[in-house]
């Protein structure tokens, strides 16, 4: 591992934050170049910390530790993303034999500093009670593949030497602070402490020394893991007959996601995002013969376990039928499930507790052929949990050819798993509504579209977007990542009257996403004009994209939610003209009516796979200045002619023509969808007004 420090750069940034000391500057810096090394920590994992003397208000001088804040990820982390507590009032602490959890956050909790600060790390004793200045911890991948070896202690030792310390595992908090505390009041030479299935602490009286001794015992890790691997291949057995096809990596992930979907308490049904990592090595991963034992084996470390489960589900080829690939994936499911709950009855048993117990669904399979996905409620935990997969499974496979792979205990992991300092990480706030639901909304580029795109994402659901304009849709992206950031917003450029293109949107949004419980079909077209004057080749093109788009987009939708058997949610964009159509508007409206009309037997049809089929009506949706109507574009010129209006006079006809004299926003539409994707009622086949009341488009 290439040890990053620069002294240029340290200077700079110890004096890169005004009114901080300088310690907290290279604090970041250092931190920093721990957690830019995935080999070394992962989200939020490992911890770090610096010993300085600041003055109290009255100028008297206070001994404190500066701790990263639990759950902040060492890669991005600011001075923010530290606490401040009271060194001499923590350290009285390790007098104490025991400490319980409760009295120990207590503790915690009122010995900070500054009271806007996050809550610290629970290795927060840990750097406490360590002497040194400067102590950095991480979960490096080469130092857990030697320790969870059958000889890992002695593996350890070979690579590390005779300076650095090797402890049994022991839970994090007290235990854990007590443990290496004493651990060094018997060897105070010592430069670095392990601990079998958890990570390495390394700690000196400088930055730089603390730095430097982690890289070089990971390095030396590494060197030994690379010195004994014998003649076995990093790769497994890649063929063109072994690869699974795009077509069914998408039919596989919809699949697991609907096998591991369930019912929350509050009678909401929670659902998970996927995402895969299919590289060459995962692919390969995904072929050994060891595989499905690997799977089975455990994680690492405890402290995966809240991300990843203890054990991945291994699944065989894939059948080429949906039905028996339903069967297989369900029953694999079922079993694992059935494991789970197996072992945490007996867990609870031998430790007499019974705490509330979390879904027991994987959130990580290897699928021969295709490789790893994962799961997770958000896309961003998702993408956690095949992070610390990938690692995982490098490391066992490195730790192939070093002996015995012995798994941490499962009291540890059931331990870690249900510990309650450890499940905050996760945070314990209600999910937001759409949370975990995957959606496509079509037209994505234009007004309407960037409307429900904007409202579903601000209810929690992870949106793709399709338009058949790149610039418009490009432009789209941008406004909604300026607002929610780019991690749950994709992107797809197809054409809705082209059957191929849909069905490969489809399975692609599947191979991102995981699925679809939400489609939108939004992409429309329209022309002016009285039927005398209409071109035949015209009217053909708007009915292409206003009916056969919608057929297409509703052909490929029913696959995805049959596999998934979760049912889900279509919500069709339909237009006022269905119920009061206008002169010179006859494609359009004509189009739009058969469209609607296909929805409703949709709306027949689907009910029986529980998928739910909804119209809105809109009316006089002009867009912003953000993003215009593509619609108003084409026909706003010829009717402000007609009346003799602006734009702005043009605006305003309309919303004086509605019974609630409002003007309708594409935001409105969006909220709608909201409501239907909610599943708030038990409603399909519903035709919803979204027009401000317009009485000729009373639905009837």
């Amino acid at each position: 591992m290439k040890n990053r420090y620069l002294e240029s750069e340290a200077r700079a940034w110890a004096e890169k934050y005004p009114g901080q000391p300088p310690e907290a500057g290279l604090r970041v810096y250092t931190s920093r170049l721990l957690g830019r090394e995935p080999e070394l920590v992962l989200h939020g994992g490992g911890n770090t910390s610096v010993k300085i003397t600041i003055p109290d208000l009255l100028g008297r001088d206070v001994e404190t530790v500066i701790v990263k804040g639990s759950g902040i990820d060492l890669a991005r982390i600011e001075p923010e993303g530290f606490t401040m507590l009271d060194l001499a009032a923590l350290a009285r602490l390790k007098a104490l034999a025991t400490l319980s959890d409760e009295d120990m956050a207590n503790q915690l909790a009122t010995r900070k500093l500054r009271a806007r600060d996050p809550d610290p790390s629970v290795d927060a004793l840990a750097h406490v009670f360590l002497p040194h200045r400067w102590v950095d911890h991480t979960h490096a991948d080469a130092i857990l593949t030697l320790g969870n070896q059958e000889q890992g202690a002695a593996l350890l030792e070979e690579a590390l030497g005779d300076r650095v310390g090797i402890l049994p595992y022991t839970r994090p908090g007290f235990p854990l602070a007590r443990q290496l505390a004493l651990a060094l009041e018997a060897r105070p030479d010592l430069e670095a402490l392990v601990v079998l299935g958890h990570g390495i602490f390394t700690f000196g009286d400088e930055a730089k020394i603390a730095y430097d001794r982690m890289i070089e015992c990971v390095s030396r890790a590494e060197a030994l893991i690379e010195a004994k691997r014998g003649t076995r291949a990093t790769a497994g057995p890649l063929t063109e007959a072994s690869i699974v096809s795009p077509g069914d990596a998408a039919r596989f992930t919809q699949t697991a996601r609907g096998a591991c979907s369930y019912l929350g308490p509050d009678g909401r049904r929670r659902r998970f995002l996927a995402e895969i990592r299919s590289g060459p090595d995962m692919a390969a991963a995904s072929l050994y013969p060891e595989a499905p034992d690997i799977c089975a084996s455990g994680v690492l470390t405890p402290d995966h376990v809240i991300r990843t489960k203890n054990r991945y589900l291994y699944i065989e080829k894939l059948p080429e039928s949906d039905g028996e690939l339903g069967d297989r994936v369900r029953r694999a499911v079922a079993d694992y499930v059935a494991e789970y709950d197996r072992c945490f009855e007996e867990q609870c048993r031998l430790l007499d507790c019974r705490p509330s117990k979390i879904d027991p669904y994987p959130r990580v399979f290897l699928v021969a052929g295709l490789g790893l996905v994962a799961l997770g409620p958000t896309r961003r935990e998702a993408r956690i949990a095949a992070d610390i997969a990938q690692h995982t499974l490098r490391a066992k496979l490195q730790g192939l050819d070093l002996g015995t792979y012995t798994p941490i205990g499962q009291d540890h992991v059931f331990e870690l798993e249900y510990w309650g300092l450890q499940q905050k990480k996760l945070g314990q706030a209600p999910p937001p509504l759409l949370q975990g639901q995957a959606a496509l909304v079509t037209g994505g580029g234009g007004a309407i579209g960037y409307g429900v795109a904007d409202r579903l994402l601000d209810a929690g659901a992870t949106v793709a977007l399709a338009d058949l304009d790149p610039v418009r849709l490009d432009k789209v992206r941008g406004l909604l990542e300026t607002r929610y950031g780019p991690e749950r917003i994709e992107t797809l450029v197809f054409d809705v009257t082209d059957d191929r293109a849909v069905s490969g949107a489809f399975a692609d949004v599947s191979r991102r996403l995981g699925g679809l419980d939400l489609v939108v079909p939004n992409a429309g077209l329209a022309c002016v004009g009285r039927i005398e004057d209409l071109d035949r080749k015209r009217v053909e093109q708007v009915m292409a994209v206003n009916l056969g788009g919608t057929f297409n987009v509703l052909k490929a939708a029913i696959p995805v939610f049959r596999r998934q058997g979760t049912g889900g949610n279509i919500v069709l964009v339909s237009t006022k003209n269905v119920f009061d159509p206008g002169a010179a508007f006859g494609a359009y409206s004509a189009s739009k009516a058969a469209a609607h009309q296909l929805a409703r037997i949709a709306a027949l049809e689907l009910a029986e796979i529980g998928v739910r089929v909804n119209m809105l009506n809109p009316d006089a949706v002009f867009g912003d200045q953000d993003v215009a109507s593509g619609l108003w574009e084409l026909i706003g010129p010829e009717r402000m002619q007609s009346r003799g209006l602006d734009p702005e006079g043009l605006q305003e006809y309309y919303r004086q023509r509605n019974l609630l004299k409002t003007r309708v926003t594409a935001e409105h539409v969006g909220n709608a969808v909201v409501f239907f994707a909610a599943e708030m009622t038990p409603t399909t086949g519903a035709t919803l007004p979204v027009d401000g009341g317009v009485p000729g488009a009373f639905p009837r």
